[in-house]
């Protein structure tokens, strides 16, 4: 690219514009390369102080001193460390890559010499001294010149890497100092060869100096041209030898000799008798062993061949394993290893049911989404237990590459099947359950779009002939049962989205998370720390207390953490000899854990002005938020804080704007807004908050604050507020119905529209709550706030 460049600009030298020399200049050290005047040259630079240097050179008419360093491997060079003369260029072009480095293109000016280094943060700022070039013509730069162009047609044509036009386009020079800079250029040399061509200031010392590189070059390529023949010479003995070798094969043939290519092919062919390959895939290994027959032994094909063939003789074509089909066994499993996740069990246990009726069913695709922690991964395997298949999983996170799951062709060296022909050679039946892990965690590059190669695999109508790039026969992947597991649903891909049955997890209530400790975690943690029920008790309340004080989450794996630590102190105590049993109490449990690393939201003791309490949803479960209303005088500013996003400053802006149009209705002076400021704050500023569903609760406790009506403290809302007043639908109900409950919240208003949800919430939560279905901001007025007694007015 840089000789191409060169060539170019060697013609178009005569109508460039001088450029004035200026004195102060930024310096942008290279590392393994010169820059010569009329150059054109491209660098990616990637050191901060280089980009630094760029962009302040930029600014200064795009003019920068380009010097190069005497070692490469130094990141941090200083004066010494960097050549003394170089070449002022100017930028041409700069791109930012999205890696975070920049490509430039520059252009070489005129030679310089670096006096002193006024700065070296934030890049290299250097004064410079204008380099006076001798360029006189006489018969002795002639001659010189003749000489160069001598040996450098030699070196051309010795050289295979430099294309002929090179020379083509050096002939057409006229200045012997711009030759041999455009010459040098064009030469594979060290740097400090091109750099003493660079410091040489007339056109005869540059001249000498580069007949003299020139000599040595060419005899360097004569040497390589007679090592090359040398070594072309034996190549034709061995491939003379081998003639021979094939020879002596045939000869042992007719002598009856052993030939263990032929046992090695016969074998593979019983082989591919006994299995009752495909139509297709039997006709294609047939062809390659009558190949693989053909091949001399030392030849590099045979061992592409002989690795393909074992890779289809070692895939399960017709092993299948039997399913276990009976309904009650398979409950019992899966309650056995997992505590709640109804949804996903039913879904199963429909499975199993039209198995059992039809005997033939294209497996289905579950995806499995929730937070980390609740259960996804352990359930799969739960599955293949209870179907009594082979269990198989593939995480998918950070897989870029389309290659991982189609294969490589077999024109590439080290050719290999995919992951998805790898999991069932793995498996070895064609039934397994097979668990996509982390679906949604994919990613894309050049090399493709791993997605849409599983397009194909997750696609009952497509997946029965599965064409992997290295096998090129279809492969039947309709038997399998695949899951997949996602923590969101939004960065998956919709068309693969829409392949898959999703199932969603939405976490753990508090029962749930104790029972799963009490039947599932503490056991096993015990087990694994040397103890047992006699030796380790802990009491129920002290498990509500670990879920609700030190650990905050959907799923359990806190929960555990917190149990392995219990168990270790428990274990020293009774290896220390204090105790021959452990009796975990509320008490005694911050002498194990510590203190408690979280709070959870109560609700208020006393109903108050311009406190309203509002239901959210976080990745850990649901929580409870206070928001909080102020008067102060002003001129009607609306003042929010408390760290809230950009979707709940446009909720608040609403309920304010909902509140101006209602005034007069709801008894508030209509120039309120003149005279107030009203500043709304929700506690916990440090923990960004955002989301349109507490819309209505900051309606509530704004007009709580005007009309001076307490907010009922046993009452907790959530919803989005529209300009009419409607009340919108909100996600995550049962974590914010949880949350309440968990906080001492007796009535909790939800949207009419989410009516749909409230099946969702556990039955003993909802028997302990009283849920009322709103869908006006009147109705939420009516039951949150406490009825008016007298007319209070703002002013």
């Amino acid at each position: 690219m840089n000789m191409e460049v060169a060539s170019l600009l060697s013609q178009e030298e005569r109508e460039r514009t001088p450029v004035s020399f200026k004195e102060t200049l930024p310096l942008l050290p290279l590392r393994g390369m010169i820059v010569f005047p009329y150059m054109v040259v491209p660098l990616d630079v990637g050191r901060e102080k280089s980009i630094n240097a760029l962009e302040a050179a930029m600014v200064n008419e795009r003019l920068i001193v380009l010097a190069a360093q005497r070692q490469a491997k130094v990141n941090e060079p200083n004066q010494d460390d960097i050549y003394s003369v170089g070449t002022v260029a100017e930028i041409k072009q700069l791109l930012k890559l999205p890696d975070g480095t920049i490509r430039v293109l520059v252009e070489g000016l005129y030679r310089v010499r670096i006096v002193e280094y006024l700065q070296f943060d934030p890049y290299y700022s250097v004064r410079l001294a204008e380099v006076e070039e001798t360029n006189e013509k006489d018969s002795e730069i002639e001659a010189l010149v003749r000489s160069t162009l001598f040996h450098f047609e030699q070196y051309t044509k010795l050289n295979k890497k430099s294309p002929p036009e090179v020379l083509s386009s050096v002939l057409t020079i006229d200045d012997p100092a711009r030759l041999a800079d455009v010459i040098a250029s064009h030469l594979n040399l060290k740097v400090e060869e091109k750099q003493s061509i660079l410091e040489a200031f007339s056109a005869k010392e540059r001249l000498e100096t580069l007949c003299g590189i020139l000599m040595k070059e060419i005899d360097i390529l004569e040497l390589e041209r007679k090592i090359h023949l040398r070594v072309r010479k034996q190549m034709e003995k061995t491939q003379k030898e081998y003639y021979l070798r094939e020879q002596m094969k045939a000869i042992q043939k007719e002598l009856g000799e052993a030939d263990e290519r032929a046992a090695e092919v016969e074998e593979l062919r019983s082989k591919l008798a006994e299995l009752k390959l495909p139509q297709e895939a039997d006709e294609k290994v047939k062809k390659e062993l009558e190949r693989l027959a053909k091949m001399p032994p030392l030849a590099a094909e045979a061992v592409v061949v002989r690795n393909y063939i074992d890779w289809v003789l070692s895939l399960p074509w017709n092993t299948l394993t039997e399913d276990r089909l009976d309904l009650q066994t398979a409950e019992a499993i899966l309650n056995e290893d997992h505590f709640g996740l109804e949804k996903v069990k039913e879904r199963i246990l429909e499975y199993l049911a039209v198995c059992q009726l039809t005997k033939e069913l294209k497996g289905p695709i579950l995806c499995l989404i929730g937070p980390p922690g609740v259960g996804k991964t352990s359930l799969a395997k739960s599955v293949a237990r209870a179907l009594n298949r082979k269990f198989v999983r593939f995480s998918l996170g950070g897989v870029r590459d389309e290659a991982e799951i189609r294969g490589h062709r077999r024109t590439y060296v080290g050719a290999m099947p995919g992951k998805i022909i790898q999991i069932m050679k793995q498996a070895g039946s064609r039934n397994p359950v097979i668990l996509l892990d982390e679906i949604d965690k994919m990613s894309t590059d050049f090399r493709g779009d791993p997605s849409a190669a599983l397009l194909e695999v997750l696609d009952p109508e497509q997946n029965s002939n599965f064409g992997d790039h290295y096998l090129e026969i279809p492969f039947d992947l309709s038997k399998v049962l695949f899951m997949t597991t996602a923590n969101v649903w939004h960065t998956i891909p919709r068309p693969l989205l829409d392949r898959m049955e999703v199932i969603n997890l939405s976490g753990y209530t508090e029962v749930e998370k104790v029972e799963i400790a009490k039947r599932h975690l503490l056991p096993k943690q015990a087990k694994d720390h040397g103890l047992s029920r006699k030796t380790l008790v802990v009491a129920d309340e002290v498990l509500h207390r670990i879920i609700n004080e030190y650990t905050r989450e959907s799923g359990v794996r806190g929960l555990e953490r917190q149990l392995a630590n219990l168990c270790r102190k428990a274990t020293k105590e009774i290896v220390q000899g204090t105790k021959r049993t452990v009796r975990v109490t509320p008490k005694n449990l911050e002498k194990f854990l510590g203190a408690p690393k979280y709070r959870y939201n109560l609700a208020e003791t006393t109903d108050q002005i311009g406190l309203a309490t509002g239901l959210a949803w976080t990745e850990v479960g649901g929580d409870m938020l206070s928001i909080e209303v102020s008067l102060v005088k002003g001129k009607g500013a609306l003042i929010l804080t408390g760290k809230l996003g950009e979707v709940m400053r446009e909720s608040a802006q609403a309920a304010f704007s909902y509140i101006r149009s209602r005034a007069k209705e709801l008894g508030i002076e209509e120039d309120f807004h003149e005279r107030y400021d009203v500043h709304i704050h929700v506690p916990e500023g440090a923990i960004p908050k955002d989301g349109p569903s507490a819309g209505i609760t900051i309606a509530t406790a704004i007009v709580s604050a005007l009309t001076n009506r307490p907010v009922r403290k046993e009452v907790a809302m959530t919803g989005e507020i529209t300009l009419r007043g409607r009340v919108l639908p909100i996600g995550g109900l049962k974590e914010k119905v949880l949350a309440a409950h968990r906080g001492g919240i007796k009535k909790v208003l939800v949207p009419k529209e989410n009516k749909k949800d409230l099946e969702d919430i556990p039955a003993n939560i909802a028997a302990e709550i009283e849920i009322v279905l709103v869908e006006s901001m009147d109705e939420v007025w009516r039951e949150a706030l406490v009825p008016k007694i007298q007319a209070v007015s703002v002013g």
